[in-house]
């Protein structure tokens, strides 16, 4: 007697592992926590108002000085943005005005990352005699006006002979209390004081550690401080205006000002040479921007 053949059993599959409550929970609180559509919508609206002023100052740099009086105005560049151009070059030394303001912004800002970060690895994590009342005294200078000191700071430049030169407007630069107190803040919670101290025992010497430790954990702070200090720096107008006589030595914010002299202001030319003067500013964002931000997030986060 025969017996049919059976079938061979298929293989089951491995259940998946059970998905822990706590996993769960996760989840669902990531799921709530998404963004939705207002806050999408919000961020191209913000990104639409902040962008357009560069944009429009583009179409208008693109046309000739009547485009401002069209109604409807205009909202697509025109033919006319090289020639533009080439009046801002002729009409004032734009060029060395360029030149001038790099040069300006970034010794200042090479000057202010590192005294500032030098200022605050002392009032950080050295210990001397009156530390405390030195800082809140470097601090208290914020509250002063700089209009308050142009007058005896411009008497000094007379004295030193640094009026109508470029040292007048870097030296009073060097250093100010806003990067002292901003590295000081900074060094305190992300240097610690046993990497301090095992560099001493290896005999390291203050400066040494200053330029081999401090300033590699000071890093996401300088680039910040940076980028903030060259971009006060670029945009200052009121102390060069003062001490700036010779068209070869404008930086390029007082240049600007130059271009909209007169009785009737060519709105097309000045806003060719301001977007001139912005794409700089948009290089060092671009190259920097997500230094920027990594730093300012590593120091908002805390622990």
């Amino acid at each position: 007697m025969t017996t049919a053949p059976t079938a061979e059993a298929a293989p089951q599959r491995p259940r998946p592992a059970p998905v822990s409550a706590r996993k769960r929970r996760a989840y669902l609180r990531l799921m709530r926590n998404r963004p939705g559509r207002l806050a999408y919508l919000t961020l191209v609206a913000v990104l639409f108002f902040s962008a357009f002023p560069l944009y429009y100052s583009v179409v208008v740099a693109s046309r000739d000085n009547s485009a401002l009086g069209q109604i409807p105005p205009p909202l697509l560049p025109g033919a006319n943005l090289v020639a533009n151009v080439e009046r801002v070059f002729t009409t004032v030394p734009f060029d060395a005005a360029l030149i001038n303001s790099v040069t300006v912004s970034v010794a200042i800002t090479a000057s202010v990352v590192f005294f500032s970060t030098l200022a605050g690895f002392a009032f950080a994590k050295l210990r001397f005699t009156a530390a405390r009342v030195l800082l809140v005294a470097v601090v208290a200078t914020m509250m002063v006006p700089v209009q308050l000191g142009v007058i005896p700071l411009y008497m000094l430049m007379i004295e030193l002979e640094w009026t109508d030169t470029l040292w007048a407007v870097i030296a009073p630069g060097l250093v100010n209390a806003f990067g002292v107190f901003f590295m000081t803040q900074y060094l305190r919670g992300a240097l610690p004081g046993e990497l301090i101290e095992a560099a001493r025992v290896d005999g390291a010497s203050t400066f040494r550690i200053f330029w081999q430790v401090v300033m590699p954990a000071a890093r996401p702070a300088a680039v910040v401080l940076g980028v903030l200090t060259f971009l006060t720096a670029w945009n200052d107008y009121f102390w060069p205006l003062i001490v700036l006589s010779s068209p070869e030595h404008y930086t390029v914010q007082v240049a600007l000002s130059t271009l909209a002299g007169g009785y009737v202001t060519d709105q097309s030319l000045v806003l060719t040479g301001t977007v001139l003067a912005t794409l700089p500013l948009l290089a060092v964002f671009a190259l920097l921007g997500k230094y920027m931000i990594s730093g300012i997030m590593q120091g908002a986060v805390k622990g």
